[in-house]
């Protein structure tokens, strides 16, 4: 289907830039076009956009209710937008889908490139979507049946937890994905840690294959908006200057997939290290099962 923006694909498995079209006080219908090419490419890319403050949460507002970050200080009074410095690449180099952590992850960013090293700090994303179709008949039975306990440990709060599926389907165009990532996931709810960690180990480096990625170089004034739902990404920490980029979420839905095939196994506890995710499992099925009865 033919777009009314000039569309430049930039991989097989995912992502596009566009251009010919002016993000800051769009009307409706260039809303509904970006929608549509988003759900086609997963991840967009809007050169040369330099949007103010006020713009760039009323660009996110169209797409739904925006949250600011739980766990990093936002820039607006309201808590809908913040911003990240970093230098000598002190970014987020971690594979992760935005918030898994939380009842209901991030559904879209959208972030836009305030300064930038002339060389470096690029960004990947991966299909997750493309990447659980190509995995082998049993093991994508096997994935179906299972769940993945999510934390916020690498922001200091590993209290903060939720269980997802490992499947998710996607509510708009009802593909399976595959939703652990290598930034928040902790382990796999029906197996063992030591079969979790064999599992998510293989997971993650199958969906990060060149081949289901994209690699994108900025330039300020770039505008990204992507889907959490199916992708993943991660920011190579690779330069030296100064990175700096303001960012808005907007909330997404709860994942569904199968229910589990299995219960959750966790070993008795102990004070071994091996253990503490056992520990972490435990502790968040017991305070699950207080808040149902209370």
């Amino acid at each position: 289907m033919g777009s009314r923006f000039q569309v430049r694909r930039l991989a097989s498995a995912l992502g596009a830039e566009v251009r010919d079209v002016k993000l800051a006080g769009c009307d409706g219908e260039v809303i509904a076009e970006i929608r549509r090419l988003l759900l086609e490419h997963q991840v967009l890319f809007f050169p040369d956009q330099h949007l103010d403050d006020a713009e760039h949460v009323a660009f996110g507002e169209n797409f739904g209710e925006l949250e600011g970050h739980p766990h990093l200080a936002n820039a607006d009074e309201e808590q809908r937008l913040f911003v990240l410095k970093a230098s000598r690449g002190g970014v987020a180099d971690e594979w992760h889908s935005d918030l898994s952590f939380l009842p209901q992850p991030a559904l879209f960013s959208v972030l836009q490139l305030m300064k930038c090293p002339e060389v470096g700090g690029d960004t990947l994303w991966a299909n997750t979507a493309l990447a659980f179709e190509e995995l082998s008949p049993p093991l994508r039975d096997l994935c179906e049946g299972l769940s993945a306990l999510h934390n916020a440990e690498p922001h200091g709060r590993p209290e903060v937890m939720h269980i997802h599926p490992v499947v998710r389907v996607h509510p708009e165009t009802g593909r399976k994905i595959l939703f652990v990532n290598e930034h928040f996931t902790r382990r796999i709810v029906e197996l063992s840690v030591e079969e979790s960690t064999l599992l998510l180990d293989y997971l993650q480096s199958w969906i990060t294959r060149p081949r289901f990625t994209v690699r994108y170089s900025w330039r300020p004034g770039t505008v990204a908006i992507w889907d959490n739902r199916c992708t993943q990404h991660n920011v190579l920490n690779d330069f030296e200057g100064e990175r700096i980029i303001q960012r808005i979420t907007i909330m997404g839905d709860e994942p569904r997939g199968e229910e589990p095939r299995w219960t959750p196994y966790a070993r008795p506890g102990g004070p071994s290290d091996t253990s503490r995710y056992d520990r972490m499992l435990r502790n968040f099925l017991k305070e699950q099962a207080e808040a149902r009865r209370g």
